[in-house]
């Protein structure tokens, strides 16, 4: 997918300068210049902020379109979209079962490699998110709280409350998450 010209089109759809779309996010007119040639690749939470000033999900900008005539009920792993920008050395995959959008829960495949993260932001969305760690390790920041999750393991909280992930440890960490409503 050419995110660049996703959001340049999503953008100037909902009548906004680059400028306008960057004072509301938080980031530089230089910075979304960069993201809409491709010359960059945003974060996570990058991502998430742009998408927040025009409003939109991370699940709606990356939905795909289930058929209308037949219910999908069940998916490949090629079924799965790939919703989280590759970027840098240890890029972040976020993979969605089905579309998100038509649904009230958000399932995700997480796999973050070694010293992967969100980002430097921290993220915050309407909803709640759950998920369990499948395998590595991950570090979990949530408002103040810090804590190093393992195989087995899990999480739970209020997803409009300050949080970001990484991963502190030398292998591949995969997470089975789901975010209800989804809203990242």
């Amino acid at each position: 997918m050419d995110i660049g010209k996703k959001l340049q089109a999503l953008r100037k759809s909902h009548g906004l300068s680059q400028r306008e779309l960057a004072a509301r996010a938080g980031l530089t007119n230089g910075t979304v210049s960069l993201i809409e040639k491709n010359k960059t690749s945003p974060s996570v939470a990058s991502l998430k902020s742009l998408l927040d000033a025009i409003p939109m999900s991370i699940a709606e900008f990356f939905a795909t379109i289930e058929e209308a005539e037949q219910p999908k009920y069940f998916y490949a792993p090629e079924d799965f979209t790939e919703i989280a920008p590759q970027f840098g050395d240890a890029p972040v995959s976020l993979r969605q079962l089905g579309n998100a959008s038509s649904h009230t829960l958000q399932l995700l495949d997480e796999t973050y490699p070694p010293s992967a993260d969100t980002g430097p932001e921290f993220l915050s969305h309407a909803g709640e998110e759950a998920g369990i760690i499948m395998e590595g390790e991950i570090e979990i920041t949530v408002e103040d709280q810090v804590q190093v999750l393992g195989v087995g393991e899990g999480y739970l909280f209020d997803s409009r409350k300050p949080h970001r992930f990484r991963n502190t440890g030398q292998s591949i960490c995969r997470i089975v998450s789901a975010c209800t409503p989804p809203t990242f």
